[in-house]
């Protein structure tokens, strides 16, 4: 195997060209995005993403660039002190935890890529895919065509290499939440991470650098569509913070319309096995998503990309090396994305704390093991 395409240009298809082109591979990157942009608030960068990115070689830009801590508060969502959660710090030399904002990492990634040489496409995604022997021959939505050896699908829980090649599977479910972000300045008080807990939508605050939080609350989703202009997201965010203290009350009582905050329903799934066709394959959300409950998708994602090269580089045939990274990845991902959504199933039912922090502790110990 000689040439791959890896199609979506997100942060598990990044890693996954990084990982593959750092083994030899001759790597094509495809992007819908004309302008290549990530959207989105800060992202929590758990002890397992952190190794995760250490052995991407990102560890240090990603601890410049944005903000590392070894402790997590709980509070009341009056803002009453719980206590404080040391977070365990898995690796020698590794943070236990930190955030960072989503673009920054983005851009982390890119930098990376770009440095290895690995070619970049934009604005276009793939049409058609016929498998010929050794060969996966491709149409692109311009209607160019290529030949690779190896085909990735990393585009998105809303994958269309996945329609395309893969039809055992389906659509990602609902769960019946929502998440609100809001990207904002850092409150001058907050010293690391918090939780709000106890009210019907909890909330947490994750700090992303020097001057940059995001703030994250789940809600129930409604069943019928919600579509929010930028002044209903405002005041509606406002107004389901009207309960609490502490630093969340803090950014109720001093955010503004001109702060980035979204709205999006939540949806998971784990796709039934076989995440191959031949010499196609799927990974991250597109065949693994989850809910925000662990801050672990990007991790999962990124685990994904490095385990199959790995796994195509050890292997006797791109068949076994394809297998073997399934292998590895479903059982991980599995507890994960149930764990995520049971998390989720409780809060909607006002389910016992108790019950609450057996999961979280028992999943973010598995995750703490080697991948």
């Amino acid at each position: 195997m000689e040439t791959a395409l890896v199609v979506g240009g997100g942060i598990g298809g990044m890693a996954t060209a990084i990982s593959l082109c750092e083994r030899g591979l001759v790597v094509q990157l495809v992007d819908i995005d004309p302008d290549w942009r990530v959207y989105g608030a800060g992202i929590t960068i758990t002890g397992p993403t952190l190794r995760a990115y250490r052995r991407l070689g990102m560890l240090d830009a990603i601890k410049s660039s944005g903000a590392i801590t070894n402790k997590a508060r709980l509070l009341r969502f009056d803002g009453t002190h719980i206590r404080d959660l040391d977070e365990p710090v898995i690796e020698e030399g590794l943070p236990a935890t930190g955030g960072i904002m989503r673009p920054v990492l983005h851009r982390i990634m890119q930098s990376r890529v770009r440095e290895l040489g690995i070619p970049v496409r934009l604005g276009l995604t793939v049409t058609a895919l016929e498998q010929a022997g050794p060969k996966v021959n491709v149409t692109y939505s311009d209607g160019s065509t290529g030949s690779y050896d190896l085909v990735v699908g990393a585009d998105s829980v809303f994958s269309g290499l996945r329609e395309l090649a893969f039809p055992h599977m389906a659509p990602a479910v609902p769960t019946g939440q929502g998440c609100w972000r809001i990207s904002i300045r850092r409150p001058p008080t907050l010293e690391m991470g918090e939780f709000y807990l106890g009210h019907d939508n909890p909330c947490g605050i994750t700090i992303c650098g020097p001057d940059a939080i995001y703030m994250w609350m789940l809600t129930p989703h409604q069943s019928r569509e919600q579509h929010f202009t930028d002044e209903e997201l405002f005041v509606t965010l406002k107004a389901q913070l009207a309960d609490f203290g502490g630093h969340a009350g803090w950014i109720r009582d001093n955010m503004t319309p001109e702060d980035w905050i979204n709205y999006r329903p939540l949806a998971a799934a784990l796709q039934p096995r076989p995440w191959s066709n031949g010499r196609i394959v799927l990974v991250g959300d597109a065949v693994h998503a989850t809910t925000p409950h662990l801050a672990s998708g990007a991790g999962m994602a990124v685990e994904s990309g490095i385990v199959l090269a790995e796994e195509l580089a050890r292997a006797d045939s791109v068949a076994a090396g394809l297998a073997a990274y399934e292998e590895r990845r479903f059982e991980r991902c599995r507890d994960v994305i149930e764990t995520s959504v049971s998390l989720g199933q409780l809060q909607l039912n006002h389910g016992s704390p108790q019950r609450f922090a057996e999961l979280l502790e028992g999943a973010l110990g598995r995750l703490n093991e080697p991948f």
